[in-house]
């Protein structure tokens, strides 16, 4: 038979975890030895560990001698990498993140009385083999209030210094679970001093990992697949024998072999702003492939070049810095050069920023001229520049004919592949092209791509939406006639007021009367603004301000016109981002009024923000970090290499094809938290057919790619109904075992399930996310039938009462925040006018006047009953180290009254009557214990008295002696005042002389009355004491 214990997270995930990790070379320290080792339980360096490397791994020369460093300057730098937190947790890490890079630099006297600086190192890069690995677990950490303490799971060391944590759970809890304790535990009022110091977080179980960084969002933590895999499986084979290999033994050889971590440590973490990340899988081994590309030589002896095709919103720009980092750390002797190539301004000034953020000094190159000055100039290590710069360098300068300049070229389909690309030749004729790109080649693109070599490495849309990196994208096309008439509009009216009450419809088609008005040029702006209006409104528009969205058009004009008519209608906020207008605006704005329009916005904005370069990089940075734009309106800008992962919607009336249109989609696909998918309203027919296997695109713009290269681009919105269907099927089925469908009470007891109740949560979770998007879809609407559609939205309605009701009868504190206020905008305007009442976390069951109020919203005796029974028994869980005797007696009986309702010795109503009788007593803190009169009113001489009686009469017969044990109580709780001073909780010292004085206490206890108390029985009363003690002073 099985062990239930078998499944708990420290056999089936920590365990397992230790034994791969002390097969590939780590150490394992007791955590009690570790906390020796760190001499309180706030610090955590493993200080005679790294006391001891210090010494070991450093020496310096001098006049032909090797020379140690002396103790003050080891003792120094054990300080020194101890930074303080004064800067926060990020800043912080970085700083110690440069000291483990670079060592820091110590004045030694010689042995001649000079004296010279010299570098420590805390890590030896050169030889690996040189640190030490070590692995604790069950890791104790004082938390930053000084009272409680976080115990991560698994923390591991190189030469004493914490560089991972692994946090470790059973396999039917989710992911998110481990992940968002990771997370709590880097916050300020937690551990931060122990991240300060960390490279690698994970979160695992037998079945699924994910890692990151310090500070890494929940929504940005990665998966890893491993792609080396003859030395993956020798190590496997090595480290797990005589048992099944599992997904977490596959991820700690990949992310925890002691080289992969020095490695991952020192090429692929960077540091971009006030965030760190860390390499994903895939940019990990195309750096890996590129550097084994580049140490092989092509026909005319120079390094072999290639491409680089990684989905766009993967991190290619970040793939780009590694990438650089890794040349100018590991090619020193040969003196590399990277250049990086772009056909836009904006991408320049970009991906120059990206690398300056990441504290590689990129040197942009912002005119021919400048170029030619970089490239004379040897200490340029990386340059950024246009690759129309090329013509004139081209011209102006002679050939570099280093075989070591290293030349990036983004979005290499471009203009690249043309006549630049020879001039750029001209200039580097030894260099390694490496071309970047974020979307598929054209197959005419393919059988040129011989001029920059094979494929190096790819990641494909598909892989990127298989891997969560990138959110899927829906597609829908929305065509407007050019010519609007009386019956259009009545047709779309009817569209957008399906789902209103009268009064709504009422006040919508005022709106729309304004458009028999308007003269039939601008009719179709203003109908298309109103549409999307509505859409955005209706659907993104929340309290939390979390959504945003963009419009691609298909002129200056047009975008300025787009902008008056939303300021018109005044529900969202807008801004339009445009190039300065050319003295030939004309032919774009035929009239002159145009044009006037135009310059008249332009010099508007100049006044307003000083020059163009400002104007994008306010309203830029205000779309993508700020809450006040909710629509961003482009015509090219910004539809290209621009990351704003709130941006939820792209709506398109431009044509656009081939790589503008794949690159302009891509807006949408970033990761943020809650969003499911992007969505692409497509104005303009571009896709005229779009079918569900993906292999097909037609239409104005994606034919002349390989269809297994799209694959997964694009999803119809039509294949939502699948889904929809689907996630309801899987919510009906869960309630199959309730034999009457109208009784509410039997859904909620069916409910008591802590599995099937998650699991229902889950379900009723992804059924409203995809009922919404059939809702804001008029295709989706509209091959739906009115029955169905119905069905759906009455059965969400009741679910979603359901999950209220069982919310507070279990006690449950579940948070769907990513997907509840969008939720919430589904249910006010599509299902219900009535008021939602909002549950909050469930009240404090001791707070008696609204946990009564809460109580009342429940149906049944049995519910109340059920409610009062788990709201206290979660209480006594979290109050249960403050008086175990004391909260024992009242989860007996408890238990007790649970045993006799479902033996149905007792009725509902006596169910409820002795569950409200023993909240109350529980509400006084009267357990029926009754205690001798010397403690009546001592509540902390009671809980040591239940204790030492608990343990007392474990092993010897009743014999009344319950003064002097009242009186020994007392005796604990005079030893315990006595002691207690600010840093009472962690202090070794005073706990060692508690536990003295009370030893000393209770063998006298034990001679006066002839009792048997072992060694043993002593110990666990004083342990438990001190345990009592640390919770209630």
């Amino acid at each position: 038979m099985v062990n239930p214990d078998d499944y708990n997270e420290q056999n089936i995930s920590q365990k397992p975890a230790i034994e791969v990790l002390n097969n590939l070379g780590y150490k394992i320290i007791a955590s009690k030895d570790a906390e020796a080792m760190r001499g309180n339980l706030y610090n955590v360096l493993l200080n005679p560990i790294l006391k001891k490397q210090l010494e070991e791994i450093n020496s310096f020369e001098y006049k032909g001698k090797k020379l140690k460093f002396s103790n003050k300057n080891i003792e120094q730098a054990m300080k020194d990498i101890d930074e303080g937190l004064g800067n926060g947790l990020v800043k912080t890490n970085e700083k110690i993140y440069d000291t483990l890079m670079l060592g820091r630099s110590y004045e030694e006297t010689l042995f001649d009385g000079t004296k010279r600086s010299f570098t420590i190192k805390f890590i030896d890069w050169e030889n690996p083999g040189n640190n030490v690995f070590h692995v604790v677990e069950e890791f104790s950490v004082e938390r930053e209030n000084a009272k409680d303490h976080a115990r991560p799971d698994i923390v591991i060391f190189v030469n004493g210094i914490p560089f991972a944590v692994i946090e470790c759970k059973k396999a039917s809890i989710e992911m998110g679970q481990g992940i968002s304790q990771m997370i709590r535990n880097q916050g300020r009022d937690y551990i931060p001093q122990l991240f300060k110091f960390v490279q690698v977080v994970m979160a695992t179980n037998k079945n699924e990992t994910k890692y990151a960084t310090i500070s890494t969002p929940a929504k940005f933590w990665s998966i890893w697949k491993e792609k080396d895999e003859k030395w993956h499986q020798n190590i496997l084979s090595e480290v797990v024998k005589n048992r099944k290999q599992t997904v977490q033994d596959e991820n700690i050889v990949s992310l925890f072999h002691p080289q992969r971590l020095l490695d991952i440590t020192k090429y692929f973490v960077v540091y971009d702003l006030d965030m760190k990340k860390i390499a994903r899988y895939q940019q990990f081994f195309a750096v890996k492939e590129i550097i084994k590309t580049i140490n092989t030589n092509n026909e005319e002896g120079n390094r072999t070049s290639g491409v680089i095709w990684h989905t766009q919103g993967s991190g290619k720009s970040i793939t780009m810095v590694m990438l650089s980092k890794y040349l100018l750390s590991e090619l020193p002797v040969e003196r590399p050069r990277v250049i990086v190539v772009t056909d836009r301004k904006n991408l320049d000034k970009q991906i120059r920023d990206t690398f300056n953020h990441t504290r590689l000094k990129a040197t942009r190159a912002t005119s021919g001229n400048r170029l030619i000055e970089l490239i004379a100039d040897n200490n340029a290590d990386i340059i950024t520049t246009l690759v129309h710069k090329f013509d004139t360098a081209s011209k102006k300068t002679k050939a570099t004919t280093s075989r070591d300049i290293f030349v990036l070229v983004d979005e290499s389909h471009r203009t690249q592949y043309g006549e630049l690309h020879i001039k750029m030749k001209n200039v580097f004729p030894n260099a390694c092209y490496l071309g970047f790109t974020g979307t598929p080649l054209m197959k005419k693109e393919k059988n040129t791509m011989i001029k920059f070599g094979k494929i190096i490495h790819q990641y494909t849309i598909a892989d990127g939406v298989k891997d969560k990196t990138i959110v899927p994208l829906l597609y829908e096309g929305k065509m407007v006639e050019q010519t609007v008439n009386q019956k259009a509009i009545d047709q779309k009216l009817d569209i957008i007021t399906r789902n209103l009450n009268n009064k709504q419809k009422e006040e919508v088609k005022q709106k729309w009367s304004r458009f028999e008005k308007i003269a039939s040029s601008d009719q179709r702006i203003n109908m298309i603004a109103f549409d999307i209006n509505q859409h955005f409104v209706d659907n993104y528009k929340t309290k939390s301000a979390n959504f945003k969205a963009m419009l691609a058009t298909n002129s200056k004009i047009e975008a300025i016109r787009y902008l008056e008519a939303f300021e018109e209608l005044n529900d969202i906020n807008c801004r339009v981002v445009i190039s300065a207008p050319d003295d030939w605006e004309g032919y774009e704005a035929v009239d002159q009024k145009s044009k006037d329009l135009v310059k008249t916005f332009w010099d508007r904005m100049m006044e307003k923000y000083g020059d163009e370069e400002k104007y994008v990089d306010i309203i830029k940075d205000e779309f993508v970090n700020g809450d006040e734009i909710d629509l961003l309106i482009v015509v090219d800008m910004l539809l290209t290499g621009f990351d704003a992962p709130r941006a939820t919607v792209l709506y398109v009336d431009k044509p656009m094809k081939e790589h503008t249109l794949l690159q302009a989609i891509a807006r949408v696909n970033r990761l943020y938290e809650g969003k499911d998918f992007g969505f692409i309203i497509d104005y303009r027919g571009l896709l005229e057919k779009l079918d569900e296997a993906m292999d097909m695109y037609s239409g104005a713009g994606l034919e002349n790619f390989d269809p297994e290269d799209l694959k997964g681009a694009l999803y119809d919105v039509i294949s939502i109904i699948g889904s929809l269907r689907q996630y309801h099927t899987d919510l009906i089925n869960i309630f199959i075992p309730v034999k009457s469908k109208n009784d509410v009470e039997e859904y909620e007891v069916l409910l008591a399930n802590d599995e099937l109740r998650d699991n229902f949560y889950n379900m009723l979770s992804h059924f409203g996310r995809y009922l919404s998007i059939a809702l804001e879809s008029e295709q989706v609407y509209n091959a739906l039938s009115k029955d169905e559609l119905d069905k759906y939205k009455k059965d969400l309605k009741f679910y979603q009462e359901l999950r209220k009701v069982v919310k507070i009868r279990y006690s449950d504190g579940i948070d769907h925040k990513e997907y509840e206020a969008h939720m919430q905008k589904l249910m006010d305007n599509y299902i219900s006018a009535e008021e939602i009442i909002r549950i909050t976390n469930p009240v404090d069951i001791l707070d008696k006047t609204n946990f009564e109020k809460e109580l009342e919203r429940l149906g049944s005796k049995r519910a109340k009953a059920d409610a009062i029974r788990t709201r206290m028994s979660k209480s006594i869980s979290e109050k249960w180290d403050e008086n175990p005797a004391l909260y024992r007696k009242f989860s007996e009986r408890i238990e007790e009254v649970l045993r006799a309702y479902k033996e149905a010795r007792i009725s509902e109503g006596e169910y409820l009557n002795k569950m409200k009788g023993i909240v109350e007593d529980y509400r006084k803190g009267d357990s029926g214990i009754a205690y001798p009169s010397s403690i009546k009113n001592d509540p902390n001489a009671q809980a040591f008295y239940g204790v030492i009686k608990e343990q007392v009469y474990e092993i010897n017969e009743d014999r009344g002696l319950y003064e002097p044990i009242a009186d020994i109580s007392l005796k604990v709780k005079s030893i315990i005042d006595k002691h207690v001073k600010v840093d009472f909780h962690d202090n070794t010292d005073i706990h060692n002389r508690i536990a003295q004085e009370i030893d000393d206490l209770l063998f006298d206890f034990k001679k006066e009355y002839n009792l048997e108390l072992p060694i043993e029985q002593i110990d666990k009363i004083i342990e438990i004491i001190k345990s009592i003690s640390v919770k209630r002073y």
